[in-house]
């Protein structure tokens, strides 16, 4: 388990940030957004005031990494680059999520060591990770500033001869979707373009490998993109199926052999392929070292 409840005994009335502060040397405001987060107790009650003296039995929840062996295929003195696996969260939303990417980032690196951004959970491939706070800002400029170039490999239901230039807005929170996460098409939406070059069609599965390179950072961009122009991702467990499938899935009620059997993989053939930026005056391009192309037409059912 990712999250731990650690208690402590404490006999002078303290008060609660500073208490923190001295106890897992960190700064004020890592102080207050721990209490923030409801993440102390005192004899056994949740504690609501940064700014409370405290005496006592304390508890307290912290992120300690549990690795499994999972190591960087780039590094430098300043940013590490990882191969998520599928089905993997880089970042824990809750305590009973277990093991995720932060995980090893936190184990090989230490507390103040996070990625500088995300990719879907069902997404395979490269995350590049900040190891210290300074890197971490850095990286994350490049980022929002579109510095970065990324493409991704996909397996999609149907024949992609040409490349195609998607450009039309997505939206989340559409009023007559059943689903929250999920994203649309919608005029309202951000401006989002994507794209897309076939790269291997297989005629025995009716499908196509294609190079994905989005141009802007929207959530679930590629798949919506993909979806929208008719050759949704195969594998994928929202887009290109039922609502009421989807649903399922996303409350943890739908089978992996339902799975298979609906989406055509027991994972979406999604995988983040390539990064490329330039970082304190040097460039980088990291490509991953997954045979994606096999790896996807074994995967997909037929």
């Amino acid at each position: 388990m990712a999250y731990t409840l650690k208690k402590f005994v404490l006999e002078k009335p303290t008060l609660a940030f500073r208490f923190l502060m001295d106890t897992f040397s960190i700064s004020m405001g890592e102080a207050q957004k721990i209490v923030d987060k409801r993440r102390v107790f005192v004899e056994g009650e949740q504690l609501l005031k940064k700014s409370a003296l405290i005496v006592g039995n304390i508890g307290v929840i912290v992120f300690e990494g549990e690795s499994k062996g999972l190591q960087p295929i780039f590094e430098t003195e300043d940013f590490a680059v990882f191969e998520k696996p599928s089905g993997v969260m880089i970042h824990p939303r809750k305590r009973s999520d277990g093991y995720t990417l932060n995980d090893e980032i936190k184990s090989l690196y230490g507390k103040d060591a996070n990625a500088a951004h995300r990719i879907d959970k069902s997404t395979s491939g490269l995350v590049l990770v900040g190891k210290h706070k300074q890197a971490e800002i850095d990286l994350k400029r490049i980022f929002a500033t579109r510095q970065v170039q990324k493409s991704y490999l996909a397996l999609v239901h149907g024949r992609v001869d040409d490349v195609m230039m998607i450009d039309v807005k997505l939206k989340r929170d559409v009023e007559t979707s059943q689903i929250r996460l999920k994203v649309h098409v919608d005029e309202r939406g951000k401006a989002s373009q994507t794209k897309i070059t076939p790269l291997c069609y297989f005629a025995d599965k009716d499908a196509t490998l294609v190079e994905a390179i989005p141009y802007t950072g929207r959530q679930h961009q590629i798949r919506v993109h993909l979806f929208h122009v008719k050759h949704h991702i195969v594998g994928d467990p929202i887009y290109g199926i039922d609502e009421e499938d989807a649903e399922r899935y996303l409350d943890g009620s739908m089978s992996v052999e339902d799975q298979l059997e609906i989406t055509q993989s027991s994972r979406l053939l999604l995988h983040a392929q390539t990064l490329a930026f330039e970082y304190k005056g040097i460039p980088y391009k990291i490509e991953s070292q997954v045979d994606a192309k096999t790896l996807f037409y074994n995967l997909m059912k037929g």
